[in-house]
């Protein structure tokens, strides 16, 4: 593990959370167009706007600009994670711990000219992985999805892969202030999956021990269950392979439906993710190989190797590299 940051230590958790929530995760690919269809025309999300190779696409039920940004390359990879923060106030002072702790900035607090707007900077977290945590965004205007609808209502959660997970979730403890709600376990192999949060909801983040650092998924909210069903119907019916579901996770007590998408990153339809009460909380350790912590429903195909190993991705070409936009 990097040194200095073990979970165990009482003081990984900074004093203050100076993030608010998760605001968008921009993606590189090879098969952008194939790519760009797929979010749109089956997906369920709505193009916003584009810019040469980029493609910035919401979700009609957020007010965030866009959830996801799709751009052309070379090499498939995590351009960027944004999260959100109160005020400028909070971005120059998160900047400024940051700075302290020897946390290498990509770039200083400033006026965002991307798509959206706002006020941020970027930064590299633990393993390289490019952040950004801005605020003052223009905000998209969302409306309330209605029954029978099955599109996204909002961007719910990205889970990671580590190599070494231990060192991920306590430099996301310590820089970030995110708060651990529930871990996953595994005979043989201990902690599996950690659950983080930065607001009241179960988590915003989570971070899977895998091969090599790389996406292992994005969540979107659906509405309910069935317009998660029936989201689940369109990608089927498009070909596109559904990994595991339909089931209910026991960390998080939401919905799941897991799909690969064409540049085989997995992306998940979920529904009614908990609500916690973080003064109270008490994070649990589930064992996973136990049939109603993977699936409280049972009506998904039993999580086996062959699940796990699709969602190791590949290795993200991205790590300590800025993304060029």
């Amino acid at each position: 593990m990097r040194a200095g940051l073990t979970i165990s230590e009482p003081e990984v958790l900074m004093t203050e959370r100076l993030i608010t929530h998760l605001r968008h995760v921009d993606l590189a690919v090879s098969n952008y167009a194939e790519q760009r269809n797929f979010y749109l025309d089956t997906w369920g999300l709505s193009e916003v706007a584009t810019d040469g190779n980029l493609s910035y696409m919401a979700a009609e039920g957020s007010p965030e600009p866009f959830v996801v940004r799709l751009r052309e390359a070379d090499d498939k990879r995590i351009d960027l994670i944004s999260l959100g923060a109160a005020d400028r106030a909070a971005v120059d002072r998160l900047a400024s711990l940051l700075g302290s702790a020897n946390v290498q900035l990509v770039t200083e607090p400033r006026d965002l000219t991307t798509y959206g707007g706002g006020y941020g900077f970027r930064f590299f977290d633990g393993d390289g992985r490019t952040l950004e945590v801005c605020c003052e965004v223009e905000e998209h205007e969302a409306r309330e999805i209605e029954p029978m609808e099955a599109i996204p209502r909002s961007l719910s959660h990205v889970v990671i892969n580590s190599a070494d997970p231990e060192s991920t979730v306590a430099w996301y403890m310590q820089h970030l202030g995110m708060a651990i709600s529930d871990q996953l376990t595994m005979p043989g192999m201990g902690d599996l999956m950690w659950f983080l949060r930065c607001s009241p909801w179960h988590h915003t983040f989570a971070v899977v021990r895998g091969p090599h650092a790389s996406l292992h998924h994005l969540s979107f909210e659906m509405r309910g269950v069935e317009e998660n069903m029936m989201a689940t119907g369109r990608v089927m019916r498009a070909g596109i392979e559904r990994i595991w579901g339909p089931g209910k996770h026991k960390a998080g007590d939401n919905m799941f439906n897991y799909f690969i998408d064409p540049a085989g990153n997995t992306m998940e339809y979920t529904t009614e993710l908990e609500l916690v009460d973080e003064a109270t909380w008490v994070p649990h350790k589930y064992p996973i190989v136990e049939p109603m912590v993977a699936d409280q429903w049972g009506t998904a195909n039993p999580m086996g190797p062959d699940i796990a190993q699709k969602s190791h991705n590949d290795p993200d070409r991205g790590l300590y590299v800025p993304p060029p936009v």
